[in-house]
């Protein structure tokens, strides 16, 4: 496989991929962040000399080992709902496995969430999920309906909203933000740029430095179909961007701001990321 071959085939699964990651850490933007380490380490290993046989189980497994990684480095503890023998357990079907949030699979311990993922919104066998999470088969369908069982049961339990818990401070620079896009005023924006501001347009480029980041505003101006909200994704401030052309009902993507006193040092645009928005948490605000 050439490298050409081998990074359509990356971007072919990234969607697929985040999907796991997002639920295996409770986050779609955490799910992003440890996407973007998994590609890394597969690009790296690919410079190394790595022969691979079947592509997705080696992902899925870089993918699995970073996501547990990210989840000890923070000391996420998950709660093990069930302790006694279980028999065989029902698929959870894609209408209702969806629509769980992804907080509630960060309660399940880590290889019943594994198993469930892999198996309920993926598709794996159980064969490939043991081979991902390298623990037996048997391990691997224990885990499974296990995992099925304690996901509805969770999943029946009312649902443990997050409101943002945002300073007036983050508030007021959010607000600005957002008030300045849709008025137009993109060189007010620009002189709010910090001298080594990044830019991340997740999954297509990333830059840094004030300069080379003017074109990401020109296209914004440039494109008149774009709406903007002040709003909260996974507790974090955000900006919500709505699509006019289509439903405004739910954000076409989002943007996430950061600043360093009253400068702009990083700017996180999910633009042509849309699988980041499946059962993601936000909310309007006024």
């Amino acid at each position: 496989m050439n490298t050409d071959v081998f990074e359509d085939r990356l971007k072919a699964l990234r969607p697929r991929l985040h999907r796991y990651c997002a639920r295996m850490t409770g986050s779609a933007v955490n799910g992003e962040d440890v996407l973007q380490d998994t590609l890394v380490k597969a690009l790296h290993a690919r410079t190394q000399g790595v022969e691979v046989d079947h592509l997705e189980g080696w992902l899925f497994r870089i993918a699995h080992n970073a996501s547990l990684d990210f989840l000890r480095e923070r000391s996420r503890n998950t709660v093990v709902p069930l302790t006694e023998d279980i028999g065989e357990v029902a698929p959870i079907p894609e209408s209702e496995i969806v629509a769980i949030g992804f907080q509630t699979f960060l309660r399940l311990p880590e290889l019943q969430r594994c198993a469930v993922i892999l198996k309920d919104v993926l598709g794996h066998s159980v064969d490939e999920i043991a081979s991902i999470a390298e623990c037996s088969a048997a391990a691997a369908k224990s885990a499974l309906q296990r995992g099925r069982a304690a996901l509805r049961q969770l999943a029946q339990e009312p649902e443990d909203s997050r409101l943002p818990l945002m300073s007036d401070a983050d508030r007021r620079k959010i607000t600005a933000y957002v008030h300045l896009f849709r008025s137009g005023a993109f060189d007010a924006i620009r002189a709010m740029l910090a001298d080594d501001v990044k830019l991340d347009l997740v999954n297509r480029l990333r830059l840094e430095g004030r300069d080379k980041i003017v074109p990401y505003f020109t296209r914004y101006a440039e494109v008149t179909k774009w709406r903007f909200a002040l709003g909260a994704v996974e507790g974090q401030p955000a900006m919500l961007v709505f699509d006019s052309t289509g439903s405004m009902e739910t954000p076409a993507h989002f943007v996430l701001v950061e600043w360093s006193d009253h400068r702009i040092v990083h700017i996180r645009d999910f633009l042509y990321a849309p699988y980041v928005l499946e059962a993601i948490e936000w909310v309007q605000l006024g």
